[in-house]
């Protein structure tokens, strides 16, 4: 397909007939026992269309659903509304209580084993669904559903097919290939029992330093829209062909509305848009997607002029539900009740009332929330109405996808067929989406392509790391952690160069810092973002590696010694790279890949016989910064990017890119805090759980060995913290060391009189000392560069399920003989006894300490 001519009078004609089309007005029903937000409803009837969807209400559906809701006891109904977590619930919890559905977080998987089988997802779900059939405890036969984070292909899934993510399906600009890439999703995702994918993302990203740039597909709500309706299509079917068949799954629009549009890119932040820029911008993938007829939409843990959508009446009822039409069911996002002015993730009557149908609620505070609910309603502060109007969402869903016919998850058509989990012709489609989606941004001399017959050098630490090229959400929820080996069937970008050239008869060397005992005649150069997800991604500006340009020197020590340099450059947003272009011959922008790297040689290199094999095609979706701090899309009224929203050069382009200002002008913060744990250990630092002698990395959300058990928590935001509990059976703890196995040189954090800050909350007494250490030593302890403090005092005076802070100045670990010159461990906690300990948000936190006597833990 052709990029897209698109144009300010263009837009607004789109705008006036979504306006136009079925505007007769909206009943406008207010909930029960929650007050209309003062917000004018005769324009939002002006702003926000009835749109008509292609799933159309059939009277005997409706019939069935009532019929299901009129037997129905408030304990029933109210399960329907909880979504646990795989790693919070047993199989005994869904017979006791029926829960309508439940999910594995990014990170989540079947016995807490990510190289769970496609066997082991079956049987899980298997044993969910017949307990959740099974009325000998409450009474309900209503199976469950299972929901998952297929973002870009199967992605929790060992062996899975993984598309680039969906910053390079924007640049692709394919509506008919993303249709499919949906389709392979939905049979890879049946193959292993589950019916519900919490997929797509529709944000309209307006800020790229937002985390989760890359989960949207542009700037410009054009594409959004189109892509929208094209994936529900392939998850779910047509309307009237295949509709949530036996080879397709239930869609979610996510997340309703606003999260692109962020101040300052902030992930759950505030989004100040006015209403018809909220309905312009960022309402187009839900025009799109329900228009579709996508059965579920996930709420946004974003505000809106202040308030959190998840408890917003106006947004989730009065706008989505009876002004648009949709009659499916609204889910949260992790724990995004919690955070409504007000509630708790264990009470949110707010939530209720405000539209929300499905609390996705990990960790144990489903309990309490489920009872909370079930008092709320005894006590009226919830309507019976409201709880009614939410189950009847749920049962309609359900019975439109046919689950109380299907078969259980174990005999469904697709499951257990493994050979569908990254079949080749699923690979296949995704390699055409790699292709599809690099964009090349300079070809001076007209470098590209390559003849294969020449000595290619393939450098930097993303050449031949799949884990890295794949991004956040891939097996693990930020995509750390990982091993080639992980990705079964999987390609690393330099594995396809070598194929290539080695058939071709010519020579490849792979050296990931480029160094080289023959001059080759080019170099590919392939760096970039590491990977994360959702608000670990914030930054705040867009420099690529500000302070440690390690990837440029790479690129300037080829260019210095005559090599030709063709850069391939892996991120999750466009990215202030003006020196990395200038030490470039030629710029690819290759985004995130993938598991298919290999299909980067397709277009990279000429066939055997010197003919091109695939052009680029991939125009950007993203406006491309001039400045680190500039933020711009298209029809800005001062629009100057460095390369224009559509942007892209061919083969036939002879094009010359004059070299880059490489004046940041972006001064240098002294007083950045140095983070070593923020939801992740942040790199350079990786973690370690110990007991004794045995060390293992932290890969997942729950590890254990003996005497210790480490699991990923919620204090702020989905996982950003981790609880240790300890038996008291070993000496054990967990560590930080740094991941190249070097050492740290942290002198100019004690010359900036840092604190070593970290945040906890205890869940028990604290009977036995707990040790802070710093030491030079990455395994075990060196009486002569460590020092240790103990803080069991500080903890057992803390109030027990409170958050506390914590701070030991750097001059205490000094004047104990820490050689801050060279640090292997930042941070060790360590003890011998029993305690149950959460941990925040580790860092280094300057301009602290005085001249005043250090107050050092004894």
């Amino acid at each position: 397909m052709k990029y897209l001519k698109f144009n300010k009078k263009n837009w607004f004609l789109i705008t006036l007939s979504l306006l136009i089309f079925g505007c007769s007005p909206a009943e406008n029903s207010t909930l029960p026992g929650q007050e209309t937000q003062a917000i004018d409803s005769n324009k939002a009837d002006k702003i926000w269309p009835q749109l008509e969807s292609d799933v159309k209400k059939d009277a005997q559906v409706e019939q069935r659903v009532a019929d299901l809701l009129a037997k129905m006891t408030l304990q029933q109904k109210v399960a329907q509304m909880i979504q646990p977590e795989i790693r919070d619930i047993t199989i005994e919890d869904m017979r006791t209580y029926g829960f309508g559905s439940y999910l594995n977080g990014g990170g989540g998987f079947p016995n807490n084993n990510k190289h769970s089988t496609p066997a082991d997802w079956v049987l899980l779900a298997e044993k969910m669904y017949q307990a959740s059939v099974d009325d000998s405890l409450d009474g309900s036969t209503i199976p469950t559903m299972w929901g998952t984070d297929a973002v870009h292909g199967h992605n929790n899934v060992i062996g899975a097919t993984l598309f680039p993510h969906n910053i390079g399906l924007g640049a692709a600009n394919n509506p008919t290939l993303i249709e499919k890439i949906a389709e392979v999703t939905a049979t890879e995702v049946m193959v292993t029992g589950i019916d519900w994918v919490f997929a797509p993302t529709v944000a309209v990203v307006r800020d790229d330093r937002w985390g989760r740039t890359y989960e949207g597909y542009s700037e410009d709500p054009e594409i959004v829209r189109l892509y929208a309706a094209s994936v529900v299509k392939g998850l779910q079917g047509h309307a009237n062909k295949d509709f949530l068949g036996d080879k397709r799954v239930i869609s979610t629009i996510k997340h309703f509305i606003g999260d692109g549009g962020t101040q300052g890119g902030d992930d759950q932040g505030e989004n100040i848009a006015s209403e018809q820029e909220l309905f312009t911008v960022h309402a187009q993938g839900y025009v799109g997607g329900l228009t579709a007829g996508a059965q579920s939409v996930m709420a946004s843990f974003n505000s809106w002029h202040g308030d959190k959508v998840h408890g917003h009446k106006y947004l989730l009822t009065d706008v989505l539900k009876n002004r648009m039409g949709f009659d499916g069911f609204v889910v949260g996002d992790w724990n995004g009740h919690g955070q409504v002015k007000g509630c708790i993730k264990e009470n949110c009557a707010q939530a209720v009332n405000a539209g929300l149908d499905i609390f996705m609620v990990p960790t144990e505070a489903w309990r309490p929330l489920y009872d909370n609910i079930i008092a709320q309603v005894k006590q009226g502060d919830i309507l019976q109405s409201r709880i009614d109007d939410a189950v009847t969402r749920i049962l309609r869903v359900k019975v439109r996808a046919g689950l109380f016919e299907k078969p259980s998850p174990a005999k469904r058509v697709l499951s257990g067929n493994i050979a569908l989990i990254g079949g080749e012709s699923h690979r296949e489609v995704a390699r055409q989406a790699v292709r599809e989606s690099l964009v090349l941004l300079k070809n001076n001399g007209q470098l590209l392509p390559l003849s294969p017959k020449q000595h290619i050098l393939v450098a930097g630490d993303a050449a031949d790391n799949i884990g890295k090229q794949s991004g956040g959400w891939s097996i693990t929820w930020q995509g750390t952690g990982n091993k080639n080996s992980d990705f079964i069937g999987g390609s690393s970008i330099y594995s396809g160069i070598e194929q290539q050239v080695s058939a071709a008869g010519g020579q490849v060397t792979l050296s990931v810092d480029g160094s080289y005992t023959n001059k080759p005649d080019v170099a590919i150069v392939v760096f970039g973002e590491e990977p994360y997800a959702e608000g670990h991604g914030d930054i705040d500006n867009l420099e690529y590696q500000r302070g440690h340009k390690k990837d440029l020197a790479l690129l300037t020590s080829l260019k210095a010694k005559g090599v030709p340099v063709v850069a391939v450059f892996i991120s999750g947003r466009p990215m202030w790279v003006n020196a990395e272009l200038n030490a470039s011959d030629a710029f690819v922008a290759a985004w995130l890949p993938g598991s298919e790297g290999k299909a980067i040689a397709d277009v990279l290199l000429k066939s055997p016989t010197d003919n091109i094999q695939h052009d680029f095609t991939g125009k950007l979706s993203f406006s491309w910064p001039k400045l680190p701090t500039q933020i711009v899309n298209r029809f800005d009224e001062d629009y100057q990017p460095l390369f224009s929203y559509g942007y892209g050069l061919t083969y036939q382009d002879d094009t010359l890119l004059a070299d880059l200002s490489e004046q940041s002008n972006v001064a240098l913060n002294t007083h950045l805090i140095t983070d070593i744990f923020l939801g992740k250990a942040i790199a350079p630092w990786k973690m370690l759980l110990f007991s004794q002698q045995q060390n293992i990395e932290i890969e997942s959300s729950s590890e254990s060995l003996k005497g210790i058990s480490y699991r990923t928590v919620d204090k702020e935001i989905q996982e950003d913290s981790f609880r240790l509990k300890t038996t008291g059976a070993a000496s054990a703890g967990v560590k930080f060391i740094n991941s190249n196995g070097f050492r740290e040189d942290l002198t100019s954090e004690l010359e900036k009189n840092a604190d070593l800050t970290f945040s906890v909350k205890r869940d028990s007494d604290i009977n036995a000392p707990v040790y802070i250490t710093m030491n030079c030593e990455t395994l075990g302890d060196s009486a002569n560069c460590q020092a240790s403090y103990n803080i069991q005092a500080q903890l057992a005076a803390f109030k027990q399920g409170e958050w506390q802070d914590i701070a030991i100045s750097l001059h205490c670990f000094a004047e104990k003989g820490l050689q801050l010159s060279k640090v292997a461990v930042p941070f060790e906690l360590r003890t011998s006894g029993a305690i149950n300990l959460s941990v925040n948000h580790i860092r280094l936190v300057p301009n602290k300490a005085t001249s005043a006597p250090l107050n050092c833990p004894q």
